[in-house]
């Protein structure tokens, strides 16, 4: 299984970095052997990886369009997800308790979107696209001051780096 370029970051943003571009060529992780399965323990989601899989497209798809295309249409795909289940709160033993009340192959999927809204609700001028033109990853800028672009310094950072300095190295060299 190819290892992914980003990790880390908040469920639903690390949903949509499941597909990512390598070489020029598209990567899904949920394509790979095994792929639900890794992702879903990455993030001791439970569930059967055989029928989280097409929750999980789908809310990936759904997130992926509010990210690059909000509005409308992208909030219904959302909500359709959101549909599937609902949160309740409990006491037990002095302690408030949410309870989560979805279908066991949508509860992945649902928590992914459920997480979107979290972030929307805290800092939604933080979720941010990649600036590299040929990445598709999105990542929660935890910055201090909110001014990183890249998904990773180590990857599309550098490589944007070294693209400006052969462009000038060549300006200059002409």
């Amino acid at each position: 299984m190819r290892q992914r370029p980003l990790v880390g970051e908040p469920l639903a943003l690390d949903l949509v970095n499941t597909q990512w571009v390598d070489r020029g060529q598209a990567v899904d992780l949920f394509d790979e052997p095994g792929g639900v399965r890794a992702w879903l323990g990455e993030h001791d989601l439970p569930g059967d990886p055989a029928s989280a899989e097409e929750p999980l497209r789908q809310a990936r798809a759904a997130l992926r369009r509010a990210l690059e295309q909000p509005g409308p249409h992208s909030e219904d795909d959302l909500n359709a997800i959101l549909a599937r289940g609902a949160s309740r709160y409990a006491l037990h033993d002095a302690t408030p308790r949410e309870i989560h009340d979805v279908d066991s192959a949508w509860l992945p999927a649902w928590r992914a979107v459920r997480d979107y809204l979290d972030l929307l609700r805290c800092r939604p001028d933080r979720i941010r696209p990649c600036a590299h033109p040929a990445c598709i990853l999105f990542f929660h800028d935890t910055s201090r001051n909110g001014t990183r672009r890249w998904c990773s310094m180590d990857g599309c950072g550098s490589r944007a780096k070294a693209a400006r300095h052969y462009q000038r190295q060549r300006t200059t060299g002409a």
